[in-house]
């Protein structure tokens, strides 16, 4: 194995059990009753260090949005222009069932809940994607830069997570607003 590739794995392992170590505590104890010095010490790694890979405590709770970001994106660019608002649900409706089926997921869907500083960073987190997600959605569909039917469009996707989470029915919740969003767009576009 190459030295990058050796060094790639072990900040990826040491990325890894900082997030573990923050998630067990979060979940053990609560959010606000850990400090980051224990997830720290629980990983085994220095405060300066886990400040290298997450550079605040809240964070730590959202582990994966640059990664579910730029799956969405891709998933705009890998679809025909006509099928983008599809995709879209498509993208929404999966990654709504992979947050649900994973391990202690309602646990720490009520964390988040409970929460008001994860509630409000998490929301800040999942809608940054829309500056990415509406460049992506303007290029798939060939609209000039600015396009406002594309902002819209990214924006009331991301919403619609949102709007499904507090939802008894997520995947119907999701099918509904998407429904929506898929009549506004092709009548905007006509």
């Amino acid at each position: 194995m190459s030295e990058s590739g050796r060094r790639a794995r072990k900040k990826a392992q040491t990325r890894k059990a900082i997030g573990d170590a923050a998630l067990r505590l979060f979940l053990e104890r609560g959010y606000d009753q850990v400090s980051v010095r224990e997830i720290a010490d629980a990983a085994d790694v220095s405060l300066s260090t886990l400040f290298n890979y997450y550079p605040t405590k809240e964070s730590l709770a959202f582990d994966e949005s640059e990664a579910i970001g730029s799956a969405l994106v891709a998933t705009v660019r890998d679809c025909a222009p006509q099928e983008v608002v599809g995709a879209l649900r498509t993208f929404i409706v999966k990654w709504a069932g992979e947050v649900a089926s994973y391990p202690h997921a309602a646990e720490f869907t009520g964390m988040i809940d409970r929460t008001p500083a994860l509630s409000a960073y998490g929301r800040r987190v999942w809608l940054q994607h829309e500056d990415a997600l509406t460049k992506a959605l303007e290029e798939a569909v060939g609209a000039a830069t600015g396009d406002v039917l594309c902002r819209a469009l990214a924006r009331f996707s991301l919403e619609a997570f949102d709007l499904a989470y507090a939802h008894p029915q997520p995947a119907e919740a999701i099918g509904a607003v998407f429904a929506l969003l898929d009549h506004g767009w092709v009548a905007a576009r006509g």
